[in-house]
């Protein structure tokens, strides 16, 4: 269902009986504040659950269903593509330009999350939500929302007086841990979200993660204040509320041990459908290499296409070498393609890692894909580019599940050692 500004006295009615019907159901509010698919992949996975469950969901998001796609009926959607800029397919340089480190971005950070506040605070359906409840009609019993970098997220529940979940799609409560649980994380044990590890196994690491976490801090008091003062909004003036609750996208099969605030709930891996069948065409390619099959994409943020040619050309000349076919998630055609690729602009990740033919992963470390790839039992080989990656695929390596190697110095002997040494080592 789309959400529209009148509803027709039917869809009235029928609101009225689905209510009668199930008088336990919680009437939730849910927010995507991010515009990465990654970030809507997580919270559709527990928005599904509470829908399952029976629960109505109304879920502004960025990327809305298909038509014909509906879930179920108690589940509508604002669609906020046309206002929310989302990250598809951009530029390797420019995303590493934005994401790599907190150092000196902190504050286009916060600016970018409370931008998002404001296309979804100004959007007629959240007026409408507040109208309504002024009205005393249409009360919602909860707020779902992912927070990013701003109190800006809770303004809702505020509004509302309803308890705030926040879902937060990485593996970790974030930068803001501290101001949404209470709970300051010890960096000589656990390693800040943004760090380049798992576990701070040194001195010189437990140094730099307690300078990490005390800039990160620091910059998010600052940078949150700043803006308030320079660009005050509505949603200012309203407290910041506490969460009731937030899930997490974490799991211990690949986190190390740490401290959990009571309010946090780890969920990591609830996104994970079952497989669907595959394409006739990328189902043949895969049982028909009788040495297996390597699957290789950075995921749905950075174009594949804009790696640097040395590196392109490095990953060509080995692929070429080995076996195995390789299906490579990649934007645009190659004149040098080997032939045993097969290239294609959109791959159904879930679906090929599940197939018992599929040897290895290469990927980028987003943690609900590096999920996938643990959940399918494929060992992976880890390019981590930006953000919460290097400590993912780090904690990955460290369960003896992964091989890290840097994207930007890699040679082509070394590459081809880690891709056999992946393939061939049945631990």
């Amino acid at each position: 269902m789309r959400w529209s500004p009148a509803l027709s006295w039917w869809s009235a009615v029928a609101a009225v009986v689905a209510t009668a019907c199930a008088a336990n159901a919680a009437n939730i509010l849910a927010v995507e504040t991010m515009g990465g698919i990654s970030h809507w992949n997580f919270m559709s996975g527990v928005l599904r659950a509470l829908v399952d469950n029976g629960h109505a969901v109304t879920a502004f998001t960025p990327f809305p269903s298909p038509d014909g796609h509906r879930p179920r009926d108690n589940y509508t959607e604002v669609d906020m593509s046309r206002e929310m800029l989302t990250a598809v397919n951009h530029r390797l340089a420019d995303v590493r330009q934005k994401w790599k480190n907190p150092f000196g971005r902190v504050y286009g950070w916060v600016r970018l999350s409370r931008n998002a506040c404001d296309k979804i605070y100004g959007h007629p359906a959240a007026e409408d939500a507040l109208r309504r409840h002024r009205d005393g009609r249409h009360r919602f019993d909860a707020v779902v929302v992912e927070p990013f970098l701003s109190d800006c997220a809770s303004y809702l529940a505020g509004r509302l007086s309803v308890p705030l979940v926040y879902v937060t799609p990485l593996p970790a409560v974030g930068l803001m841990a501290r101001w949404h649980t209470g709970h300051a994380a010890n960096p000589a044990v656990e390693s800040s979200l943004v760090s380049g590890h798992g576990i701070p196994g040194t001195f010189a690491q437990r140094l730099s993660n307690a300078a990490l976490t005390a800039y990160c801090t620091v910059a998010m008091v600052l940078a949150n204040a700043a803006l308030r003062y320079v660009e005050p909004r509505e949603y200012d003036t309203v407290p910041p509320v506490t969460p009731s609750l937030v899930f997490v996208n974490s799991h211990y099969v690949s986190e190390p041990a740490k401290p959990v605030a009571p309010s946090v709930v780890n969920v990591g891996g609830i996104h994970l459908k079952p497989p669907n069948g595959l394409p006739e065409d990328i189902l043949e390619f895969i049982e028909q290499s009788a040495h297996g099959v390597i699957y290789f994409t950075f995921g749905s943020t950075v174009q594949m296409s804009s790696l640097p040619e040395n590196i392109k050309n490095s990953f060509i000349e080995v692929l070429a070498q080995i076996p195995q076919r390789i299906l490579w998630k990649y934007e645009g055609e190659l004149e040098n393609k080997p032939k045993n690729v097969m290239m294609k602009k959109w791959l159904p990740q879930r679906d090929i890692l599940m197939h018992p033919n599929v040897k290895l992963f290469i990927s980028h470390g987003g943690i609900s894909g590096l999920y996938e790839a643990v959940d399918a039992g494929v060992p992976v080989l880890g390019f981590p580019l930006f953000g919460d990656q290097h400590r993912n695929i780090d904690n990955l390596v460290n369960a003896g599940m992964a091989i890290s190697m840097d994207l930007f110095s890699v040679s082509k002997e070394a590459l081809l050692n880690h891709v056999v040494e992946l393939v061939n080592n049945k631990k």
